[in-house]
């Protein structure tokens, strides 16, 4: 081991995380900054790249001023995925970054589905072509703003760009590149995907596995943030990848709901199980997979039903909201459409069963319930094609309230299990820049550093309940679906 320590940084869909790692202690100083979600058309889900570095800087600045005289080993980045950042030949951004559950290129997944048809995307990448994809992406941007287009030297995600911030050479993370349905399994691009979008294949950039060293920390940066320059750069990986992770999903029948701004359901496997209603990724420890379900909203939906209805004190509405009867308003979380297992854009949000005596506790119950149901529907997926799911575990932000987590213990029907004090993805990171530089030798040993929280049990009068309800709300999602279809269309 070493007296240095190590830095992870989380790029998330509402916040930047930064942690600071003792390879013997764990996690020994942290910080957070608030990133913004813009929405500037329906369907849309954009962020402002330069804001993901103001944070990551002043978060950076911060830890290491909370640990003065420690040294600091390596930094790697992780965050979520696939999101598209275009940049110039400089390295700047062109425009603000279309995050994975950006929904404006409809016409084009639908294009690049019948284009693509005979290649077995499926097969061959791990996913079909959906919303998350980035070669529809990609083509909207070629069609609506080709002076963008024109000048795009590199396609890069949100944590791989940040590190190139830092001075890492242009490059994205294995994970990135498999669920971009750009690239096969095997990293190699895919050339129908690539072909679809004129000059997309001279504009990728090379595929890295987590835990290499693809740069420096740069002089200018490292000044800015009190640090010496020449730090090693890491890549890290994908946030729900390295939070799975860093949560003790190690075993076969490991699983784990992930309630961060998006949701994400993902269990360990020992084979690439591949099918259109989900995706797959590949698990950091060697031979193992990720097979995973994404929903385009989680926390996010939470953040605009508290914005919607001003609610000021989550926790207070957690316990007033506690008291209500459950799964009296249902709610369909479709609000930036839905990926997996659903993958149509064209879905909206409902709110159902409402009457005048219903309130903001009401909506906000349903909301986290509507939430529950969907990762119940995407578990049911899983299992139909044979992914066992025997251990679950629960993470993220939305794991800090405890009514959400008795909701989904219900929901689901399961015991949740929980890592005290978890950083999410940002351990995993930070470990990742670990491996990079030999202060760990495996992916394994330092596990040791995962705390055990308590586990939170399903209530027995709730899940007969929900078990109802949620066949109303599968229901309830068929019967609206061509009216939201034809709303979208308009």
């Amino acid at each position: 081991m070493t007296d240095g320590v190590l830095i992870g940084v989380d790029l998330g869909t509402t916040g930047v995380k930064v942690v600071l790692v003792d390879s013997d202690q764990g996690v020994i100083a942290s910080a957070s900054r608030a990133n913004t979600l813009s929405s500037p058309a329906p369907g849309w889900a954009e962020a402002d790249p330069e804001q993901w570095r103001t944070n990551a800087l002043s978060a950076i600045a911060e830890v290491v001023a909370l640990t003065p005289g420690r040294r600091i080993e390596a930094i790697a980045t992780t965050g979520m995925v696939p999101a598209v950042v275009l940049v110039g030949s400089d390295g700047e951004p062109l425009r603000p970054a279309m995050l994975q559950n950006d929904a404006r290129a409809g016409e084009e997944v639908a294009r690049l589905t019948a284009a693509l048809s005979d290649a077995d995307p499926l097969s061959a990448t791990g996913s079909v072509t959906t919303q998350q994809s980035v070669a529809p992406k990609l083509a909207w941007v070629a069609r609506h703003e080709p002076h963008v287009w024109r000048r795009t030297y590199a396609v890069l995600g949100s944590y791989d760009w940040l590190l190139t911030a830092l001075g890492a050479i242009p490059h994205v993370e294995v994970n990135w590149a498999v669920e971009s349905g750009l690239f096969d399994l095997d990293r190699s691009p895919f050339a129908p995907a690539v072909a679809a979008v004129a000059g997309a294949g001279d504009r990728l950039a090379p595929v890295k596995p987590s835990g290499a060293v693809v740069g420096e920390l740069r002089a200018d940066i490292a000044a800015g943030v009190g640090l010496p320059a020449g730090i090693p750069l890491v890549v890290g990986g994908a946030d729900h990848v390295l939070s799975a992770y860093s949560a003790g999903l190690t075993q076969v029948g490991d699983w784990l709901v992930k309630l961060g701004g998006a949701g994400d359901i993902l269990a360990v496997s020992e084979e690439p199980i591949t099918d259109e209603r989900f995706f797959l990724d590949s698990h950091t420890i060697p031979h193992l997979w990720l097979p995973n379900g994404c929903m385009a909203t989680s926390g996010s939906l939470v953040r605009w039903v508290q914005g919607l209805l001003k609610i000021e004190d989550l926790a207070a509405m957690d316990g007033e909201a506690a008291g209500r009867p459950a799964s009296e308003v249902l709610c369909l979380p479709y609000f930036l459409g839905e990926k997996s297992p659903i993958n149509d854009v064209d879905l909206r949000g409902v709110f159902a069963g409402m009457h005048l005596g219903h309130d903001a506790v009401d909506l906000y119950r349903s909301a986290l319930e509507g939430i529950a149901f969907g990762f119940r529907h995407n578990a049911e997926v899983l299992s139909e094609r044979g992914v066992l799911l025997s251990s679950a575990t629960v993470t993220n932000g939305g794991a800090t309230s405890l009514l959400w987590k008795q909701i989904h213990a219900s929901v689901l029907g399961v015991p949740l299990r929980t890592v005290r004090n978890h950083p999410g993805a940002s351990l995993g990171a930070a470990i990742a820049a670990g491996i990079g530089v030999g202060i760990f030798a495996d992916w394994t040993t330092p596990l040791a550093l995962v705390e055990e929280g308590d586990t939170i049990e399903p209530r027995d009068d709730l899940v007969g309940r929900y078990d109802e309800a949620y066949s109303l709300w599968r229901e309830l999602a068929g019967a609206t679906a061509p009216t939201m279809r034809a709303l979208a269309r308009r």
